[in-house]
């Protein structure tokens, strides 16, 4: 029989948790419960404003600072390694992962350098893209390039579909999902 009774440390040494919801702050204030977008976790759990009141209470707030047209304004520090603010802040742009046709969640993804850190990139959200374990090995492997729109979005180029040609000259965000 277990005990929830008990004088050891939990597995996270004593640590608040860190929860990361997207929610905008006045909801988050409202006293009402649940008028327009619900809430959601960085892997996608959509939850009541409530619950999100409940849980700010026993966790640490991760804040991603949006502006009007939801992108992400202020993430912190650029440094080598994605910072938890960096990667909450790709998780809210990118959603999943952003490969044509992917929808992988967060936690099945890795932030790829668009030009890459060892070539002089930064680890920044302007040089960042979300990517799966799978097409971040595309990336990397392949003639696949990526790049950010002007509205700051992840845009895929296809490689050429026969050899020794130039690759298409249109880049592409979605792209259907093969059947079965």
């Amino acid at each position: 029989q277990h005990s929830l009774d008990t004088e050891a440390q939990p597995e996270s040494h004593g640590a608040r948790p860190r929860v990361g919801v997207f929610i905008d702050l006045e909801s988050l204030q409202q006293d009402s419960d649940d008028t327009g977008q619900p809430a959601m976790t960085d892997d996608g759990l959509r939850l009541s404003h409530a619950a999100v009141r409940r849980l700010a209470c026993d966790a640490d707030i991760l804040p991603i600072c949006l502006g009007t047209h939801g992108q992400p304004l202020d993430v912190g520090r650029t440094q080598r390694l994605v910072t938890t603010a960096i990667w909450l802040a790709l998780i809210a742009r990118d959603r999943h992962c952003a490969f044509p046709g992917c929808t992988r969640p967060p936690v099945m993804c890795h932030a790829h350098h668009i030009r890459h850190w060892a070539d002089g990139g930064p680890t920044s959200l302007n040089n960042l893209v979300m990517l799966c374990g799978h097409h971040h090995r595309t990336i990397h492997d392949t003639t696949w390039q990526v790049r950010l729109a002007t509205d700051a979005r992840p845009e895929f180029r296809p490689p050429p579909r026969r050899p020794h040609h130039p690759p298409p000259d249109q880049w592409i965000r979605q792209r259907p999902r093969a059947g079965p």
